[in-house]
């Protein structure tokens, strides 16, 4: 029983009546599966991504604003180097967040966390709205600079906290519909940047007054959200964390009824909650990396971003509207990247289900290969354009095509299998870790973006996009494990032993009790 714990309790579903002549079995859902509870669940994690969809609107903010930046007529104009650094230093700032969420979540928690990530992207967007009032143009531009970098520090901040937050206090069956959460807020924030933008033309500080008002509402969403009962536990707060566990599983405030399947998770989760403790009493950080259940998920994940990023997923987000108009898309290239946003948050809410169906693993090898292909397509247009590059229609289809790919396990999987594979006594620490050697790629990808297309060509820069998405599904198919199904600690055993140990608990025993006496008869 020591070793189950959180939210990752594996509960059964125990059939009232084994009889097999029976067409139809009347079955009990698992306590956190009910509907009052699921409902509860979705809630709370809908509350904490409505931040992450700000976070989704400063990453394709560059795609939208560029176009009036660029323009020499206006008063205020950026040349190359300046709208380089414009587009790019969020993400240079991505991994600070990081390290800063690292650092936060484990101590101040999952919801405060979450909340104070709300807070920097809410200055972020105030100075972008403001900065215009002065009227030096360096003052323009260097306080422009620092809310782009305070939105890339939300960005770093938001990858993990609220992914993490939805496994803790859910059950393994509908984990992954809640983790996807995180992915949809980012694709629904892209997707309203690039509807505001094709709206609101030539407009930067509309659009970034619009922003900062969301992400105010967004900050006071956060405040009904309880704590996740397995970081309350860990903090010795066991009347607070019974009370918020209570409410992830559908129960009433008062306890005017003893539940045997509520305590029974609850012992499970004091148990493992003190195990953590007792392992972060008697280790530094330095020694709970060097276990293997944390170095190497941690290696793994770090190395998934990286691919992530270096195969253009995020340079086709910040810079689809620029990249349409290379390719040769022949419509408005705005309506093209509203058309890759719609496509994309599409996509996402069906990535539950294909992940849950296909596995985690499949979903990215076919999303890995399915990019290099269209990035080959696109490539071919520039290299033969008296043939391939008369299909006009070819890189709208291969641009959206390369966005639905992506969606199906390369922009999204990352995120989703982030708050699966570390332990919990490593979790904050752990994330932190990964998405801070990401992020410093992703800045490096971006940064270099106009300087790549330069010195390689258009046509070159796609084939390069290619090669490196193939490189990831072959990286997808040999080191990154199948996690569709499996407990939290089963996967934690897995990093420790290379195998996968599926243990049994006091309700597994009646199960298999259950089923011996329906052999029987």
């Amino acid at each position: 029983m020591k070793d189950l714990g959180e939210a990752t309790f594996r509960s059964p579903v125990i059939c009232k009546d084994m009889d097999h002549t029976k067409e139809k079995e009347k079955c009990k859902k698992p306590l956190g599966e009910s509907h009052r509870a699921v409902l509860r669940q979705k809630l709370m994690v809908f509350l904490g991504n409505s931040g992450v969809l700000g976070s989704g609107m400063v990453i394709s903010m560059p795609s939208v604003t560029l176009t009036q930046l660029h323009d020499e007529s206006q008063p205020f104009w950026l040349n190359k180097d300046e709208s380089s650094w414009f587009a790019s230093i969020n993400n240079m700032a991505c991994p600070l967040g990081g390290l800063l969420v690292s650092y936060f979540m484990d101590r101040i928690g999952r919801k405060y966390t979450i909340l104070l990530t709300n807070l920097l992207g809410l200055l972020g967007w105030l100075l972008l709205a403001t900065s215009f009032l002065h009227s030096d143009r360096d003052l323009i531009y260097a306080q422009m600079l620092v809310g782009r970098a305070l939105g890339g520090i939300m960005i770093g901040m938001f990858v993990s906290p609220v992914g993490v937050y939805s496994a803790e206090i859910s059950l393994p069956r509908i984990r992954g519909r809640l983790i996807l959460g995180t992915s949809i807020g980012l694709a629904g924030g892209i997707l309203l940047m690039y509807l505001l933008g094709y709206f609101i033309r030539s407009n930067i500080v509309l659009i970034s007054t619009i922003s900062c008002c969301y992400q105010l509402a967004a900050t006071i969403l956060v405040f009904p959200m309880p704590e996740s009962p397995s970081w309350l536990l860990t903090k010795g707060r066991d009347e607070r964390a019974r009370k918020s566990l209570r409410y992830f599983r559908g129960l009433p405030k008062k306890e005017d009824d003893y539940v045997p399947e509520f305590e029974d998770e609850l012992a499970h989760m004091k148990a493992t909650a003190e195990n953590s403790r007792n392992t972060a009493a008697s280790e530094s950080l330095s020694q709970v990396i060097r276990r293997p259940e944390v170095y190497k998920p941690v290696l793994m994940m770090t190395a998934f971003f990286g691919f992530q990023q270096a195969c253009g997923v995020v340079v086709i987000i910040v810079y689809a509207v620029q990249i349409a108009q290379r390719a040769g898309v022949s419509i408005d290239p705005v309506l093209v990247a509203v058309m890759l946003g719609v496509a994309r948050i599409i996509m996402t809410f069906f990535m539950s289900t294909i992940f849950e169906k296909w596995g985690r693993k499949p979903s990215g090898i076919f999303s890995a290969s399915g990019m290099g292909l269209c990035m080959l397509l696109l490539a071919a247009g520039g290299w033969w354009p008296d043939t391939v590059g008369t299909w006009h229609w070819l890189p709208v289809v291969c641009i959206v095509a390369h966005i639905v790919f992506s969606t199906m396990g390369m922009l999204t999987l990352p995120f989703f299998m982030i708050s699966e594979v570390f332990p919990q006594r490593a979790r904050g620490s752990a994330s932190g870790i990964a998405v801070f050697f990401g992020m410093i790629l992703a800045f490096i990808m971006l940064k270099i973006y106009p300087n790549m297309e330069a010195a390689m060509g258009t046509a070159n820069l796609f084939a390069f996009y290619a090669f490196i998405s193939f490189l990831a599904a072959g990286f997808i198919g040999f080191f990154v494990p199948e996690t569709r199904g499996r407990t939290l600690e089963e996967l934690e055993e897995h990093w420790r032993t290379g195998k996968y140990t599926r243990r049994l608990t006091l309700n597994n025993l009646k199960e298999v009790e259950l089923h011996e006496r329906f052999l029987q008869k």
